[in-house]
């Protein structure tokens, strides 16, 4: 992997997939249950398959990222939960933004890797979990952000009562996405929209719409 800036977000470097860097392999080595060093050699030459999410920068993490870098009174002295953190690119921006203390959970055990790494490259640091933390009661922090985390049914399913539980226990909760299908869009309120890089629909670096949202009771 190469660490490169985040386009837009020059402050913030990731560990990013190329061509030829076989991330791939980690995708068929956990479906297949077969060793990674069996599997043939990366083509340097040879286009990238679609990596792992973690791998690069979705819309819902840059646009939340984008936020908090532009209003780091935001997370100042806070302590926040980067939710479902992937490449960490929201955490990374909460810690430089000054919050006091950044937990970053995600599932994935390489993507638990990775954060470690693009934590290190940034000169931030982040608790990281692999822990499942919507099945259980919320941390003790006072925000949590969730990008890019609408899209699909079944983990829409298992996100939104965890963040419903947050607001709750007086846990501010904010939602960065481009508009996935699972949005639930009656429970937001739009504080700011930029155009940020996806990298979530395919390999490239197009620009897209996206928002930052507060996450509102049920019924207000």
């Amino acid at each position: 992997m190469r660490v490169t800036a985040v386009p837009e977000l020059s402050k913030i470097r990731l560990y990013t997939a190329h061509p030829g860097s076989g991330l791939r392999r980690l995708i068929e080595w956990t479906e297949n249950e077969v060793e990674v060093d069996d599997l043939a050699e990366p083509d340097e030459d040879a286009p990238e398959m679609q990596p792992p999410y973690w791998a690069y920068a979705w819309a819902g993490g840059a646009v939340l990222a984008r936020y908090i870098l532009d209003r780091p009174e935001t997370v100042a002295g806070r302590r926040v939960l980067d939710l479902g953190a992937g490449s960490g690119i929201v955490g990374i921006a909460a810690a430089k933004a000054g919050a006091r203390e950044v937990i970053a959970a995600e599932i994935d055990r390489n993507g638990v890797a990775a954060l470690g790494l693009n934590a290190a490259a940034n000169g931030v640091a982040i608790t990281v979990t692999g822990e499942d933390v919507t099945a259980g009661p919320p941390p003790a922090v006072d925000l949590v952000m969730a990008g890019d985390l609408f899209y699909a049914y079944d983990v829409a399913e298992r996100v939104t009562p965890f963040l419903d539980r947050c607001l709750a226990a007086g846990i501010g909760v904010l939602i960065g996405d481009p508009g996935r299908a699972w949005l639930p869009r009656s429970r937001l309120r739009m504080l700011a929209e930029y155009k940020v890089p996806d990298f979530g629909e395919g390999r490239g670096t197009a620009m897209k719409p996206s928002s930052v949202f507060s996450f509102e009771p049920e019924g207000v």
